[in-house]
């Protein structure tokens, strides 16, 4: 059961990277971003309750969980033109006058849940045509099928093998996978492994801007960077360390909702407003995939380098000991002190 689950959930996010129409419990969505079909009209639309209120479309009640999902009816319904403009923040600008719309109440708020999380899964934008005219869903699942391939036990070391860094020349790294997700989380371990003494451990989110192209827009490189050789320093006195190099790019919300939140930035929108403009939550990483690697590899204590309060608390509460909370600031630089500046004050980073 859980395996077809999974696979039904693999399917889906394929299908919607393609565009193609999907049914969640029976209900027939193209998503608003890459969908296509000449004619293709629907009454309504399902957008997150962060992007109606950027369109005033949202009560204060949906407002308080901005990935919730919103029903919205046009007076002359929707094809994907007018589905488009509506999902994308930077259309905005172009199309000003967008309307007369009304928010009806949601008769089926699970499917539209499933929904929501499956675009972001897929990296698209948080927006479906809902039971278009004339169009099929060969592709479905069931709203319950998401628990199924979010559950951790899915994740096995796939391959281990001895990787030299410019940090220390004897570490190890290890590959995870899970049979339906295409995300492969590594982790690097870094000195001889101690039973009876916690490692060093850093949960590191993917960010290919930072980490590998070397972006001054936020501070992921050099805290990777920092974090290796903390451990590499560790290593020398005798302890170790695992850094945790998540697949999880943006946040959770993938790379190219990531750099259309940029884009949102340079118009003046702090990071966790432009997120919100996307109909996008400012945080949505899964750090129950961090404990279970942890697990995997026999690591049951962990001194954590963080300044982010909710990693610590997601691994406590997912059976792992943190015995130490290991501050990780990084000098600011002109690009990225408002950013970090959001994450104290917003998002409770303790910077």
């Amino acid at each position: 059961m859980s395996e077809t689950a999974t696979r039904r959930v693999a399917q889906v996010l394929d299908a919607l990277r393609h565009g193609w129409a999907i049914a969640v419990d029976g209900l027939a969505l193209v998503p608003a971003e890459t969908g296509f079909g000449a004619g293709l009209r629907a009454p309504t639309m399902l957008i997150s309750a962060a992007r109606a209120v950027t369109l005033k479309l949202a009560n204060q009640r949906e407002a308080a969980v901005p990935e919730a999902p919103v029903l919205i009816r046009g007076a002359d319904g929707f094809d994907l033109a007018a589905a488009r403009a509506l999902a994308d923040p930077a259309l905005d600008l172009r199309y000003p006058l967008k309307g007369p719309f009304r928010a009806e109440p949601l008769g089926w708020p699970e499917p539209a849940r499933a929904a929501m999380e499956l675009a972001r899964l897929a990296g698209i934008l948080p927006a479906f045509l809902v039971a278009p005219a004339g169009a099929s869903a060969p592709v479905a699942v069931a709203s319950s099928d998401l628990s199924a391939f979010r559950d951790t036990a899915n994740l096995t070391i796939a391959a281990r093998a001895h990787l030299p860094i410019t940090a220390n020349s004897a570490a190890e790294i290890v590959a995870f996978r899970a049979a339906d997700d295409l995300r492969e989380h590594v982790a690097l371990v870094i000195g001889a492994p101690d039973g009876d003494r916690a490692p060093l451990v850093r949960l590191h989110s993917e960010c290919l801007t930072g980490d590998v192209l070397g972006s001054l827009k936020c501070d992921c490189g050099p805290q990777l960077d920092a974090a290796l050789a903390a451990m590499a320093d560790e290593a020398e006195r005798g302890g170790w360390g695992v850094l945790l190099y998540l697949r999880q790019e943006g946040r959770g919300i993938g790379l190219i909702n990531k750099l259309r939140a940029y884009a949102l930035q340079d118009q003046g929108f702090d990071t966790v407003d432009a997120n919100e403009r996307l109909g996008l939550p400012n945080e949505a990483r899964d750090f129950g995939v961090a404990a279970r690697m942890l697990d995997l590899l026999g690591v049951r204590a962990v001194r954590l380098m963080t300044n982010n309060p909710a990693k610590v608390a997601a691994l406590a509460h997912a059976g792992v000991t943190v015995s130490e909370r290991v501050p990780h600031v990084l000098p600011a630089n002109p690009h990225n002190a408002r950013y970090l500046g959001t994450k104290r004050d917003r998002s409770g980073h303790l910077l």
